[in-house]
């Protein structure tokens, strides 16, 4: 072995295949090298950094990784100089055995932008091995009867090198009666006879002592010896002879114990003893042989003792022998060629080299994912196989060379969509019948910031009671973000907006984390009815990405307002008096309350109730209009002052209120009405002295108009009387000419100047409006009451 060799042997082998190392190249991303076995640690085996035209740095930058396929770590590389060199002492008879090549399969990764080459380092043999015997002494009996030209097998040396360096030749000392023959098997074994030259005599030489020696063809030569004693023997002088001097043949790997193989025959020419025989193994045969085969002394029958397989052998060379019984034994040779069939009883063998076991959700198709060395043990068709994997997935296998496959993408990935692919690998040989195996890959789908966050609603309305406190939450939004970590977390904040032209800020505040919107001072619906703001969502990723949704804020009316009594006007609640005459009739319109209130819908419906009064039967007030009648006629009892207290009240919930109290004076006649009103006006429990000044002023006002109006009547129907033709003078209009229209007393919307508020009134009085033909020539139109005449009639 390489430790026995002498250190010049050494020295020279290195020299000599030192010249041998080569490199073929970058070759389909495949590199080569060859170097000689036995290198010292350390020694260079080629440069991979100027191989692969990497720039040194580059190394580490790419983070640059070797992997060994059979896992053997007999090489490395210096991340510093590029330099691949020998790790372990390389034994090529211990890694590959009688292989006719050998080499030490390796793979390059470079990281970052990923890329994959192969390779592979040729291990040369060298001439350190001899030729060995197994026995260092070989013993044969041979009678001095023997015949001329007669082979006797020797035992084969045995070299664990290959090619030259194995065994050549074999030679035998000089002697005068045997010479040696070597002769290769169809196997490419070299045997060695012995070859009887000379007739032997015992009673000249019993015993003849020769070395048998077995050389190499390497550089240098190296030999091994054997020592072989030959005891000659008398009487039995015809050996057995076997009907073959090779049998053939061929067994399935699947044999079972006791299968028959064939039956060797050898005939003897001797009678008695001297032709009885027994068959066995010789003692060239192997121990592995001893343990698979079994030969019947008797009956020559070789039968299968052990577990063939085809992959550890394909091949048996068995040497067998008939030795009679005679004395001295005589014994004749034969050779048994076994050929093993191989059965397919292996699966495919699947290894699989992870690149990423994460991979980008936005990695193009043809990104590389793992790389996959197949291979069968069987032979012929049951070494052939098949790859396959799902076809509805986004990936598929490229053969990058023999037996090695890629796996890449073929499709845009979406992590959204699948988080995780079990990629089940199926290899399935061509044997019949088939056989399989399984292999699972599984590939993490990493995210990428594709996709913005998302609202549950493109546009919210959400209601908040005017009154509400300041720092409360009003609501809350929601944005979901289909990616994860980092890119799926959002944060919330305003879009720039107005609000009665103050930026939202000054309304409302979010949650940034949450998304809460929370209001920043209490609402009144009598300022602010509604508005609209812009939330935007933005996630965490890079870029980030956004959207947006609109949020309609409406304020809801709250009863927290009390209505406010218009007409009549009222001071410290109590209204001006009002004048009734005593022949006023059941239903006489008295006064009427208006009021309003600042809220709306149900909280600013009005009623009106009459709380309390002098003759509460006397007077009725309209819940709705508001309107203030008799009820009946006036009796002579009743009272001349008349107090009303009326309650207006909303239809909240609670429900808020006002008063006011009013004081009727009933007269019966105008100059009754003039000595009473005066008569109250001096009691200075009902009036004041504004009051009176303010009825003594509205008095003489309302007389001068009136004269005024009478005046200019009387003008216009002189001058009607002097320009028409065929119209009464008397009448201020006729029958044919007087158009009817009934148009209410007060609107029935009542609009307050400078407050911004309108009232609708119900149940208004009417009246009935005459008008002349030349009404339209004139500013003024007369009016008169009229009790509700038909509508087709004529003033």
């Amino acid at each position: 072995m390489a430790n026995s060799m002498p250190d010049n042997a050494i020295a020279f082998s290195r020299f000599a295949f030192m010249i041998l190392v080569c490199i073929r190249g970058l070759i389909s991303g495949q590199i080569r090298y060859s170097i000689p076995e036995e290198m010292e640690i350390g020694a260079i085996v080629g440069n991979i950094a100027e191989d692969l035209r990497l720039n040194v740095p580059q190394l580490s930058d790419r983070k640059f990784r070797l992997t060994s396929d059979d896992g053997g770590q007999y090489i490395k590389v210096n991340l510093d100089n590029g330099i691949l060199t020998v790790r372990e002492r390389i034994d090529r008879e211990l890694l590959c055995g009688q292989a006719t090549m050998c080499t030490i399969p390796f793979e390059i990764i470079l990281e970052n932008p990923l890329a994959v080459y192969r390779g592979e380092v040729e291990i040369l043999d060298v001439n350190d091995n001899s030729p060995t015997f197994r026995d260092s002494s070989i013993t044969l009996q041979m009678s001095e009867a023997i015949t001329l030209g007669v082979h006797f097998p020797l035992e084969s040396a045995e070299d664990p090198d290959i090619g030259i360096n194995t065994v050549a030749a074999y030679t035998i000392s000089s002697n005068e009666y045997f010479s040696v023959k070597a002769q290769k098997t169809e196997y490419g074994v070299l045997n060695c006879e012995l070859l009887l030259e000379k007739p032997l005599d015992r009673e000249l030489q019993p015993d003849i002592q020769l070395v048998l020696q077995a050389t190499d063809g390497g550089i240098p030569q190296r030999s091994g010896t054997a020592q072989i004693l030959i005891t000659v023997v008398d009487v039995n002088d015809n050996p057995p002879v076997f009907d073959h001097k090779v049998y053939k043949s061929s067994l399935r790997e699947d044999a079972l114990k006791g299968s028959l193989v064939l039956i060797v025959k050898a005939n003897d020419l001797d009678e008695g003893l001297n032709a009885e025989i027994t068959y066995s193994f010789s003692k060239l045969a192997s121990p592995r042989v001893l343990e698979l085969f079994n030969l019947d002394p008797q009956k020559g029958e070789i039968r299968v003792e052990g577990h063939l397989d085809y992959e550890e052998t394909n091949s048996y060379s068995l040497n067998v022998q008939a030795v009679d019984h005679g004395s001295p034994a005589m014994t004749g040779h034969s050779k048994v060629l076994i050929k093993i069939n191989d059965v397919n009883d292996n699966a495919p063998e699947v290894k699989v080299t992870s690149v990423a076991s994460k991979i980008l959700e936005n990695a193009p198709p043809g990104t590389l994912i793992s790389l996959l060395n197949v291979f069968d043990r069987d032979s012929g068709e049951n070494g052939q196989f098949h790859c396959d994997i799902p076809k509805n997935i986004p990936f598929r296998l490229r053969k990058s060379s023999n037996n090695h496959y890629e796996l890449i993408t073929s499709e845009p990935l979406d992590r959204e969509a699948v988080t995780e692919y079990k990629i089940h690998l199926v290899a399935r040989d061509l044997g019949s019948p088939s056989l399989t195996t399984n292999k699972t890959i599984e590939v993490v789908i990493s995210d990428v910031n594709d996709n913005a966050p998302q609202f549950g609603a493109s546009s919210y309305n959400i209601y908040v009671m005017e009154n509400n406190s300041p720092g409360s939450s009003i609501f809350a939004v929601t944005a979901r973000d289909r990616d994860m970590d980092q890119n799926s977390y959002v944060s919330y904040s305003f879009l720039e907006n107005l609000i009665q032209d103050f930026p939202v800020s000054s309304y409302l505040s979010i949650n940034s984390m949450n998304g809460t919107i929370y209001a920043l001072h209490s609402f009144d619906y009598e300022e602010l009815k509604n508005f609209q703001i812009h939330v935007q969502a933005r996630d965490a990723g890079v870029p980030p990405l956004s959207c947006s949704c609109t949020v309609n804020v409406i304020i809801l009316d709250q009863n927290d307002n009390v209505p406010v009594i218009v007409s009549p006007s009222s001071e410290s609640g109590s209204a001006a008096v009002q004048i009734l005459p005593q022949s006023a009739g059941q239903g006489y319109l008295v006064t009427k309350i208006m009021a309003t209130d600042a809220d709306s819908g149900q909280n600013a419906r009005l009623s009106y109730h009459m709380v309390k009064a002098t003759h509460p039967s006397l007077f009725n007030v309209g819940p709705k209009s508001g309107e203030i009648r008799t009820a009946r006629n006036i009796l002579a009892s009743d009272t001349t002052t008349q107090s009303l207290f009326i309650l207006v009240k909303d239809n909240g919930q609670p429900s808020l209120s006002s008063t006011v109290t009013l004081y009727i004076t009933v007269l019966e006649n105008i100059t009754e009405n003039v000595t009473e009103a005066g008569n109250l006006m001096s009691n200075s429990e009902y009036f004041t002295n504004l009051n009176i000044f303010l009825i003594i002023i509205f008095g003489c006002t309302s007389i001068l108009f009136l004269l005024i109006i009478i005046l200019l009547i009387s003008v216009k129907c002189k001058q009607n009387s002097s320009t028409s033709q065929g119209y009464n003078s008397s009448s201020c209009c006729r029958d044919s000419n007087c158009t009817l229209h009934r148009r209410s007393a007060m609107e029935a919307t009542l609009r307050y100047p400078g407050t911004g508020r309108t009232v609708r009134m119900a149940d208004a009085q009417h009246y009935s409006v005459c008008l002349s033909p030349e009404s339209a020539k004139s500013d003024f139109l007369f009016l008169k009451p009229c009790s509700a005449p038909p509508f087709d009639a004529q003033c």
